[in-house]
């Protein structure tokens, strides 16, 4: 078996590290919410919707709570104590506080119990919901049997919903495992979801409730004429991560993208929000078993693949620390690395199968996920076809879990139909000619392929306890990671980060961690 041989030493001290960064947040995860976080809440309580100009409901019930001063205490309580009051469901209190027909902290607050009561009997429904859909996956796949190693991986981004169906089932025909809906450009920096089906995105199409309920529906009808489940996945990022995780839990996605730091490095969100909504965000994917992806591919596309290699399998690391902390388990941890370095730069290809063998071994049991090489594909389309048949040699020689394809035109334009085809034919038969050459081959422990690995290692591990040291958000204060400086009390988001008052409740969150033995 195609194997490195790593110092074994030096991958604990890189654990530990991470572990011990990681594990400095507990102030921040057991003492603090957010806005998102609370409209997460009232989501799971069943509260949706939207006023005529299009508000969400769970906006409007956490503005109205913060304004008051209330929200320190969980937005739960309020509702259930309306509720109690009322004698009305979560959703038609919601739609009374919209209309301005009533003030949820000017009521007086019930009896505990019969708060807590009416909050354990609607946790208790929507996490059945939630377990059912998970229970549902879980059956297709015996059904239909596992998903495809690499799995192939590939994306619709039109903008329209109804088109995006029609696109991803000619995918799944051709060949493809995944689908992947592109979210619209710069939804992730929208603090609210949109609501209902879209037909307008610019670059992609809006992560929606009723926009993941759709492609549902279809993909579950082309796994049903193909004899093969299609899983299908979007982006729990930004500044909703948990509200857009439970509506991909409600609606059964099965992979949601869902990095601890890429809102903090790539979108400028503050680090604190970004951090404590991924906590939630991951915990909700873990109850769902859904898997996490992660965004590591980003970091190469502001630092040199070969120079800053390191940075990737740090953030890994510590994106497989902060999903324990929340539950998630190794074999659901996508965690992600990408093809990017210079294909004119002499010995390219060893470069690229040193990492992407780091990658694989240092998480044998994890999904990982390799994305495709994007920053030197050019007009050449005959080239970056090419270097697209070498980053899918690589991904089956080295035994990737979620192999995302590169398409030969999407340095021109968003690629058609036929180039999707293209890619998943250039896919497939790389897969099926190299199968089993990983079983066939191995490497001298002298190579080079071992020293760069196990050099990356050591820079890795030797950046973590650095790190571990001087604090998380100190580094990125700093821009030790990928060259970005994000300050601590900046980015956006901020207000609506919270200290939690004594009472604080969050159902859900108090279930799942039981449950998920937290």
């Amino acid at each position: 078996m195609l194997k490195l041989e790593l110092d074994a030493s030096i991958v604990s001290r890189a654990r530990a590290a991470a572990q011990k960064i990681t594990g400095s947040f507990d102030w921040l995860f057991n003492s603090y919410s957010s806005v998102t976080i609370e409209r997460t809440v009232l989501r799971l309580m069943g509260i949706d919707g939207a006023t005529e100009d299009g508000k969400p409901l769970p906006n409007l019930v956490v503005d109205a709570l913060q304004s008051a001063g209330a929200l320190n205490k969980g937005a739960a309580l309020w509702i259930a104590n309306a509720m109690h009051h009322k004698s009305l469901s979560a959703q038609e209190v919601a739609n009374q506080v919209a209309n301005g027909e009533l003030d949820l902290v000017s009521l007086p607050m019930a009896n505990a119990q019969d708060i807590f009561a009416i909050l354990d009997e609607l946790s208790n429904t929507m996490l059945r919901h939630i377990a059912a859909q998970r229970a549902t996956r879980e059956e297709y796949f015996r059904k239909y049997g596992p998903r495809r190693k690499p799995a192939i991986y590939v994306i619709v981004a039109t903008g329209n919903i109804y088109e995006d169906v029609t696109q991803a089932k000619a995918a799944a025909r051709e060949g493809a495992d995944i689908i992947a809906v592109i979210r619209s450009t710069a939804q992730s920096l929208l603090d609210y979801v949109p609501y209902g089906a879209t037909t307008v995105g610019f670059g992609g199409t809006y992560a929606t409730q009723e926009n993941f309920r759709i492609m549902r529906k279809a993909l579950d009808e082309v796994s049903a004429e193909l004899g093969r489940y299609i899983s299908l996945t979007n982006y729990a990022s930004g500044l909703c991560m948990p509200e857009i995780a439970v509506m991909g839990a409600i609606e059964r996605l099965d992979l949601m993208l869902n990095d601890a730091m890429y809102g903090i490095l790539f979108r400028d969100i503050n680090p604190k929000r970004t951090l404590l909504d991924q906590y939630f965000a991951r915990m909700i994917n873990a109850y769902a078993g859904i898997e996490i992806q992660t965004g590591e591919d980003n970091y190469l596309t502001t630092s040199d693949a070969i120079d800053k290699a390191y940075t990737v399998t740090a953030s890994q690391l510590l994106n497989e620390s902060f999903a324990l902390l929340s539950g998630v388990k190794p074999e659901k941890m996508g965690l992600g690395h990408a093809y990017e370095i210079d294909p004119e730069i002499e010995n390219s290809f060893s470069y690229e199968l040193a990492h992407a063998m780091l990658t694989r071994e240092l998480f044998p049991d994890a999904p990982v996920k390799y994305m495709p090489p994007t920053k030197f594909a050019s007009g050449n389309i005959f080239k970056t076809h090419l270097m697209d048949a070498m980053f899918n040699f690589v991904g089956q020689l080295t035994g990737q879990g979620v192999q995302l394809l590169g398409m030969m035109t999407e340095a021109i334009h968003t690629p058609h139909l036929v180039d999707r085809s293209l890619a998943i034919e250039n896919a497939q038969y790389i897969f099926k000619a190299v199968k089993d050459l990983g079983m066939n081959i191995q490497l001298s422990p002298d190579s080079f392929i071992n020293q760069r690995a196990n050099l990356v290692l050591r820079q890795a591990t030797e950046f973590l306890e650095k790190v571990a040291e001087e604090g998380l958000f100190n580094a990125m204060a700093q821009g030790d990671f990928a060259e970005i400086k994000r300050p601590e009390s900046g980015g956006k988001g901020i207000s609506g980060v919270f200290e939690r008052d004594p009472e604080y409740f969050n159902p859900f969150m108090d279930k799942m961690k039981k449950e998920l033995g937290l």
